[in-house]
């Protein structure tokens, strides 16, 4: 499957020499964070976020993603936080969308979509932050009432563009 992004992307996304994005996604832009709908065949991989006060969305059911870290590419955070909370692994391959968003004059994030065979869900190993994780379909994911509302925008962006 193609990786489909938006227009506005192309310069963050294409490498120092204007190559593809898989494998060589260069940063041209500062980022604060990415995220990414991980869907395991037809299901999204959601977690609900630890119920604590001081972090965003707390007892939110959210999609996997979170912080850049030192100099890494959106693509490269995406996958690290993808390994760090569930134990998958993500190839650049496996990434099948990717939009910057700017919630912030001064906050750029990145939003993914990723897709697994139904096979992997098997590999899911919970990590260490928030309360449960489970795979839902897009439907739910939409209409459930504690699912952050700028992912559900996302995501809704995503299965209109693809």
């Amino acid at each position: 499957m193609a990786l489909g992004y938006h227009r506005a992307a192309r310069a963050d996304m294409a490498g120092a020499s204007g190559g593809s994005f898989c494998g060589k996604m260069k940063n041209r832009t500062e980022f604060h964070g990415a995220k990414v709908a991980l869907f395991v065949g037809d299901d999204l991989v959601v977690y609900l976020r630890d119920d604590k006060p001081g972090i965003p969305w707390p007892g939110w059911w959210d999609f996997p993603g979170g912080g850049r870290e030192g100099e890494e590419t959106p693509q490269e955070t995406v996958i690290r936080e993808t390994w760090e909370e569930f134990a998958l692994t993500l190839q650049p391959s496996d990434l099948v969308y990717a939009k910057p968003y700017d919630p912030a004059p001064d906050k750029r994030v990145w939003f993914f979509a990723a897709r697994l065979p139904r096979d992997r869900a098997r590999e899911i190993r919970f990590g260490d932050e928030g309360q449960q994780w489970a795979l839902w379909s897009q439907q739910r994911f939409l209409g459930d009432p504690r699912a952050v509302p700028v992912l559900k925008d996302r995501l809704i962006h995503y299965l209109f563009e693809k």
